[in-house]
């Protein structure tokens, strides 16, 4: 017998992706709909700086070059949500930003209130990221490690 699994003609890797990365976005659109988060929770959101569609001012692409995590919680406004990305604004060292994040830019969804993360595939697979520090979006809390993390990978074949 042999370990290696057989090549699919489904790309059941990006239809996974794919339906994970709805899940961010359903979340934020209630949060859209009624103004506020609910309870204790907030969003940590890591995604890619450099990804097809993303809009951040330059002075965020020059501090994170690749890859950046920017907090929802108490101090964010503009939340604008659409079917293939979400619009938020914040402030970094009391400065504004307007930031525009397709979910397919997206590497991390965690709401430490509640223990829950998701990891999302690099879209260019290549070396992993060197580590980067959170972006200092005002009213940053420390945020703790999940333990409910969802991952899949099916070990695509190069």
């Amino acid at each position: 017998m042999t370990d290696e699994a057989p090549d699919s003609l489904i790309p059941y890797d990006e239809i996974v992706q794919e339906a994970l990365r709805a899940i961010p976005g359903r979340v934020l659109k209630d949060i859209e709909r009624t103004g506020a988060l609910p309870g204790n929770h907030h969003f940590y959101i890591t995604f890619k700086t450099q990804a097809p569609g993303v809009s951040i001012p330059n002075f965020l692409i020059e501090r994170f070059p690749d890859e950046m995590t920017i907090v929802l919680q108490h101090k964010f406004w503009d939340l604008k949500i659409g079917e293939n990305h979400f619009e938020v604004s914040l402030t970094f060292n009391q400065v504004p930003a307007h930031l525009v994040i397709p979910y397919a830019a997206l590497r991390f969804f965690v709401d430490p209130a509640v223990n829950f993360s998701l990891e999302f595939q690099v879209q260019d697979s290549g070396d992993e990221p060197d580590p980067h520090d959170e972006a200092e979006n005002d009213e940053i809390s420390a945020a703790e490690d999940g333990s409910n993390v969802v991952t899949v990978d099916f070990g695509k074949k190069k």
